[in-house]
């Protein structure tokens, strides 16, 4: 059961000899009892130490999630604090 959820942005810019395109692909983060999961990662709650937010300013900023492979980025352009507080509250 889905416990919380993120929306984050992955913005992919497609070069060809003519022209630039950018596509920007809407995706979730999902907090579940013992997990997170993305688009294309899972993250179990054992190996997340922290999660973090940097405001960029313009309704834009940046999720990290703080693991014990490495800190992950994830672009966000919604309110982020409820998702924390329900992460934190399960890491505590």
């Amino acid at each position: 059961m889905i416990i919380a959820t993120q929306p984050y942005y992955k913005v992919e810019r497609i070069v060809t000899a003519d022209s630039i395109e950018t596509v920007v692909h809407q995706r979730s983060l999902c907090l579940y009892a013992n997990r997170i999961e993305s688009a294309y990662r899972e993250f179990p709650l054992a190996e997340i130490f922290d999660v973090s937010f940097r405001d960029l300013g313009q309704g834009h900023g940046v999720l990290y999630l703080h693991t014990k492979h490495g800190v992950y980025a994830y672009p966000v352009d919604s309110a982020v604090e409820s998702f924390i507080t329900e992460v934190k509250s399960l890491l505590a």
